[in-house]
Formats: structure tokens, sequence, C-alpha cells
């Protein structure tokens, strides 16, 4: 038996402290404690993306924006990136993808909030972090109150300030935060002066920001020190296993900082593990790792249970902000005068992909649909309903807790709690090293002068599970004082509706106050155990609905999901109701539009059903949604070039790691020239070209122009071809691939290694193929 006692009383959070917040009186104030944020007088818990519009077309941003919504994100994080918009010393560039205005009128035109990370030293493996190279040839000291450099600055700070005129709170905008700088560690007033310089320029904002891992000196409470967490990392070594660092990610406990964030750019080193000074800021993050970029010399497959355990420890851990880097893949530019990635020429000791950014992030460099984009929201479906309830609350760890991250034999659980409510999380997960099951698995809480028990009956938490339990929570007028399945938010229906997925396979309970509840009914067995009312007998799914009435005679409803159909549902508001849909293919609310995304003929299911539903499965209405119509024609694939010997390793003598092959290198590259017909883009979707290879690095050229490349890591390389259609219509697609040679002192994960080195190096082209991803449009006439 795993026991907690709960203390009843929680000390209040400090309050008027931080130089921070909106002016009284505004009707949707946001302000701070320290324990968490609140907005129109009530908690709020943001749930953040990072997506840059400067690396995205701008004709698909609304597009793109509706999915990153539909993720459950409410909150849009976005870099200003100085070297895109002033490459050229006093000619700025704000138009096309990289006009600032129209990306944040399009969150705000969505709902979404905006962060803006104006730097101006950015990173987000930026060229020279983001700085023009003139900057780095003037005469000052950058990062510093050099006067010399802040007259760099200031223009910059002033053409961004134009760009958001009337964007800002004051004028009802969406920008609620700013980030100065990033990865600053020793530079705090310089910090305070970026902050009085972008209010000066009229950048403004209730929230500002500073990244505080590092242990980074920040000026007290004038910037809220925002953290980050990685479940890999490719700015480090080539090493086989996994990052040591990496590990602390997947422990519940208070800990906030992650020295390894950055560390390939320090010059000194971290000492001293003291947290103490953060008890006056809210626990918030910014870079929880959505995935992972590759780097040549270290390329790790980042999965969908990595980033999602990653994510709910730090929820269990005490976040009231969940922000995610990357949470959309992107494209790095080509500039006039450079290409625009970090790399050993610049003097950064990783050297990345000339274009790719997709990050592995859950949505991809081209609006691909991954798997963590469905895992995670099922994460922020709950906080959409309990988020303001959670961030009051604060972290009680076991007494039994693990106290080292080498501990692979003890259950890692903990409990969030206000003393009257909570929850309660357990994570089983961690990458690489696969943790064992836990049988005869029982929790007992003590809380506010109940003892609850969760499950009735011990089970078995299996190897690789992670979930969140409730414990005292309100079901309409009733209190649900346990239940073995997820929280999955709260429908606004004729009676509110409590969403639940079951969780590990464990049988689904739920254990009410007897006295709360006047009446229970559906698909289950009720009985009462005392002064509990125990309902069981629960199958999950569609039609598992079961109708609660309080003393009062108020009713509620729970729905309970099994565990895949979860990971299917979408919420949000479609034909003038707050409605739940279920699909196995990808959809996006666009107001009373339901976009459903991909190939197959499949029924979506809604609930409530929608009046035009001619047929039901439970509780939902279904629609039938067509396959889309005619079959995509083949990519006619010709080689051209036989590849030459694999390149022998090129170290980079600054950082001691493999650099990536030159343009003069891909001379030797085995040479494939691709034609794809028109008909392949008959539709408006995007057309993905998929290419299944093994080798080292690969680079795809439209008219000469390079517009997509690889480092091979395993996964199919995808390159989304709507773009560049009248160009590849025009010129087809060149692809050079190289081949990857058995010595390459590069980490590839052991799941993707070449079985085999043909003479040494291995270079395999298996597939070409044309995928389409059609948008198939459900209105409210159900057509």
């Amino acid at each position: 038996m795993r026991r907690l006692d709960i203390p009843r009383q929680i000390p209040p959070p400090a309050e008027g402290h931080l130089r921070l917040g909106d002016l009284p009186g505004q009707p949707d104030a946001i302000t701070v404690n320290s324990r968490h944020l609140s907005r129109r007088g009530r908690p709020w818990f943001p749930i953040m993306g990072e997506f840059h519009y400067g690396r995205y077309p701008a004709a698909e941003w609304r597009e793109e924006l509706l999915k990153v919504r539909a993720g459950g994100v409410t909150v849009v994080a976005t870099y200003v990136f100085w070297i895109l918009h002033e490459e050229r010393r006093g000619v700025f560039d704000w138009s096309g993808d990289r006009d600032l205005r129209r990306f944040v009128t399009t969150c705000a035109e969505l709902g979404l909030d905006v962060v803006a990370r104006i730097g101006p030293w950015g990173h987000g493996e930026s060229r020279n972090g983001g700085f023009p190279d003139w900057v780095l040839e003037a005469d000052c000291v950058p990062r510093t109150d050099d006067p010399r450099y802040l007259e760099l600055v200031r223009p910059l700070f002033e053409q961004i300030g134009a760009q958001l005129a009337g964007l800002t709170r004051e004028h009802g905008g969406p920008v609620v935060a700013v980030q100065v700088e990033n990865e600053l560690y020793d530079q705090p007033d310089h910090l305070v002066t970026l902050k009085r310089m972008a209010k000066a320029a009229g950048i403004d904002a209730p929230l500002w920001t500073a990244t505080g891992w590092g242990h980074a000196q920040l000026p007290p409470d004038e910037l809220i020190p925002l953290f980050g967490g990685y479940s890999e990392a490719a700015w480090d070594t080539a090493h086989d296993g996994w990052p040591q660092q990496s590990r602390a990610h997947y422990f519940f406990g208070p800990g906030r900082d992650d020295d390894s964030i950055g560390a390939d750019l320090r010059t000194t080193e971290v000492t001293g593990s003291d947290e103490s000074h953060l008890a006056r800021y809210p626990f918030a993050t910014c870079e929880l790792g959505g995935g992972m970029y590759t780097s040549y010399h270290r390329r790790p497959i980042v999965k969908a249970p990595d980033i999602a355990a990653l994510g709910l420890v730090k929820l269990g851990s005490g976040s009231v902000w969940q922000g995610y880097y990357m949470y959309h893949g992107a494209s790095q530019k080509i500039g006039a005068l450079s290409t625009l990635q970090e790399s050993h020429a610049t003097g950064y000791p990783n050297d990345c992909p000339v274009i790719s950014y997709d990050f592995q992030a859950p949505l991809g460099e081209y609006g691909q649909f991954r798997d963590s984009f469905h895992h995670l929201r099922l994460q922020h479906l709950w906080l959409s309903a309990d988020g303001p309830d959670l961030a009051t609350m604060t972290l009680v760890m076991p007494p039994d807790a693990p106290d080292d991250t080498a501990d692979r034999e003890t259950l890692r659980w903990c409990v969030r709690s206000d003393g009257r409510s909570g929850f309660l999380f357990v994570n089983n997960h961690q990458p690489v090293e696969t943790l064992p099951a836990h049988e005869d698995v029982r929790f007992t809480v003590e809380l506010d002068g109940r003892e609850l028990v969760v499950p009735r009956e011990p089970v078995t938490v299996p190897s690789g599970a992670y979930f969140v339990w409730p414990l005292a929570r309100p079901v309409g007028g009733s209190l649900l004082l346990t239940a073995t399945a997820q929280p999955m938010g709260v429908l606004d229906a004729d009676e509110p509706v409590h969403v639940f997925c079951q969780t590990a396979g464990v049988p689904v309970e739920l254990v009410f106050d007897a006295a709360t509840v006047a009446e229970a009914e559906g698909p289950a067995t009720v009985e009462h155990d005392g002064d509990r009312l125990v309902i069981t007998g629960l199958v999950p799914g569609p039609g598992c609905l079961v109708r609660v009435r309080d003393a009062s005679g108020a009713r509620a409803a729970v729905l309970v999901l099994d565990a895949a159909t979860a990971l299917t549902a979408a919420r949000g508001t479609l034909w003038g109701a707050d409605r739940l849909v279920l699909s196995e293919r990808p959809v996006v609310i666009d107001e009373d539009r339901l976009v459903v995304y991909g190939q197959g003929s499949s029924d979506v299911r809604i609930f409530p059903a929608p009046d035009f539903a001619t047929r039901t499965d439970g509780v939902f209405g279904l629609l039938p949604v067509p396959a889309a119509a005619g079959q995509m024609p083949e990519a006619k694939v010709e080689e051209v070039q036989q590849a030459g010997p694999a390149r022998r390793p090129v170290i980079d003598a600054a950082s001691g790691r493999a650099s990536a092959p030159t343009d003069a290198d891909f001379e030797q590259a085995a040479v494939y020239r691709i034609t794809v017909p028109v008909e392949a883009f008959a539709g408006e979707g995007e057309v993905l070209l998929r290419l299944d290879w093994a080798g080292d690095v690969g680079r795809a050229y439209v008219g000469g122009r390079l517009v997509a490349d690889q480092f091979w890591y395993g996964p199919a390389w995808e390159i989304g071809l709507r773009r560049f259609r009248e160009e590849i219509l025009e010129h087809g697609i060149e692809v050079r691939l190289l081949p990857l040679s058995e010595d390459a002192p590069v980490f590839i994960s052991p799941e993707a290694r070449p079985a085999a080195y043909p003479d040494g190096s291995v270079l395999e082209l298996r597939s070409v193929t044309l995928v389409p991803v059609p948008r198939t449009v459900i209105t409210e006439d159900g057509r």
C-alpha cells in the first residue's frame, strides 16, 4: 500500500511583489502571484506551443494555427529572428512570410493568445542565434549594456513595436507576454534594460519572461523565469544511450532547472543547485520538448509517449504554464547573404540541417499530424476544464519517492492538492530504458479528513503507463471521491458531461460520496459501500454514459471512453453546441465547419449528436466521411548518377564533433530526378513526397534551388509539395543522397541503425511515393 497524507492547510501564495500584470480594473485582467496566473479574476492555465511564423508560408498560417488550436493549445509563442528582418543593416523586411503583424492578427482572429520572443538574441538553431552577421562585426559587446550595442538594438525594437501597434493588451490585442533575450544567464541588469527599451518602443504585455535554465541570474521580480526539459538532446555528444540530464524529467519533484539546455553555448560551468529563490514565481515552462531536432552528429528518434509522459510529469510536479518547443515544425529560410541555420561555420558546436526544422514536433514541417499531437491533446482536454483548479494546487511527494535518477524500480507517483481535492499522478515510462511493471498497486491518500483508497482492489501498473486520476472532484453537485480513469474535460451541454478515459488497462471504477448522490443510472453496477456509492462493471466506449442526480435534483453525466478511442477525441464549439468529436482521421473545427484530414473512409462520431446524424453509436451520432475521390498517380523516378565513395568523417576542431557534408560533397551524391504528374495537385490539400531511404544526408532541389534536406535518422523523409507546385511542374525535383560510412562518428538510434554496411557504407533508396493529404469538409447540413 502506498500512502500519502495531504496537509489540510496549503499556505497562500505571495502576492503583490512581482512587477507584472495588467492594470487594475481591466475586464480581462491578467495577474500573477508566486503560485499561478489569473485572468478575469480566476486562476488561468495557459497551454503554449511554439510556431515560427518566419519559417512557414504565410498563405498557410491560418490553416496551421487552426490545427494548433485543435490540439488544445491556447497560446502561440514565436521568435522574432533579427536576421530574418534586418539581414542588411538598416534594411528591414516585414513582408510575406516575415509579416509579424499578419501572423499575430491571425492568431487573434482564431482566439489564440501570443507570446512574442523578441530577442534580440533568440537561438532557435538560427544563424548567430538570430543576430545578423553585421551585429557580430560591429564594434560593440553584444548581449550587454554596452551603449554601442543598445543603439543597434533600438531600431529593431522600434520596428517590432510598429508591427505590434494596436495588438498589445492595452488595445485589446492577443499579446499576453514578451520574452526578452534567451538563455542569457549572467546579465540581469541587461535584461531590465531590454525590458525598458521594449516598452519605450511600444512593445508591452502584462507578463514579461526570460529563460531561467542554467541557474540564470535574473533581475528579481521583473521577469518570470521559464523552464524546459527535453527527452533527448541533439546538442549532446554522439555517445550511445540516453543523455544523463534527460532522466530527471521523468521523475516527479519540485526541481525546475535543467542546466543541460543551452550548455553548449555557456562559457562558465553551472554550480550549485539551490532553487529557493524560485518560490517567488509560478512554475512556468516554455521549452518542454515537443520533439527534438537532428544535429549531424546526433540524430535521436523521439516517440509520442516520451513527449507526453514528460509533459505529465511536469504537470504533476507543479507546472502552471505548459509551453512546448517546438509544437509545430518549420523550415529554415535561405537568406540573401547566407544560409540561416546554426553550424560549425558560425561557431556553433552542432551542425544543423540547412532547411529542415521539423523537430519531430506534434505538427510537422509540412503540417503533418504526429502521434504526439494526439497524446498531448488528451492532457490538454483535461486542462481545459481542470487547469484553473490545478494551478492553485501544490505538489505533495510520497515518503518513499525515488531520490536517484538511476532508480528504475520504485514506482513514481505524487499528488497535487489544495487540501480539499486533488489529482494523483503516476508515471511508469521513460525513453530508452524500459521500466518494470508494478503489481499489487493501491494508493491511500488522506485528504480533508477522508481516507481515499484507489483502486479498491490492487492492480498492475504496466510498463510504459502514465496517467492522472482525480481525488475528491465535483461532478455537477456530486462529489467523485476517486476514479481509476483520467479526466478529459467537461462538456457544457444541457447537463454537464464529465468525460474520462480508461488508463493502463485498469478496470474503471467511480467512487462517489453517497451523501451527494440521490441517483445513478447507466450501463454499470451501482452499489453502496458504507458512505460511498461505487460504480463498477463499466465497459468504456461511446455508449458508456452514467447519469448522476445530486441531492438537489440537478443532473450531470459521466462518459467513459476506452484508451484508444480517447486518443481520437477533439472538442470545440460546432454547430451551436459544445461537442466532442471522435475521428480516426485528424479533425479541425473551423467556425461551423468540421475539416477532416487524410485518406480513407470512416465515420466521425459526435456528441451531442447533431440533428442531421442518421445513425448512432452509443450516445454519439455518426456522420460518414467518404474517401477522397480519385487515386494518387505515381511519381516517375529516374536515377541520374550513382553515388561516389562515402566521404571520410570531418571533425570540427572547435567542438570535436562530426561536421555535415558541404555543397562540394554533394557532387559525389547519388542523384535522382523525380517527375510529379499535374494530376497529383488536383485537390487543395497537401501532397507529401515520401522517400524511404537509408544513408547519411539528403537534399532536394527544385529548379536548382535547395528546398528541403534531411540528416537521415530512420523515419521516412517527407517533403510537402504544395508550396512548390508551379516550380515542380516546370522543373521536377532533384534528390541528392550521400552514403553513410560505417565509421561515421554519429549517433543513430539503435532501432534505426543499418544492419549491414556493404563495402563499408550504406545508401539505399527503397521507395518514392506520393501521399495525398486531402481535406474533407462537413457543414451543418451534413455534407
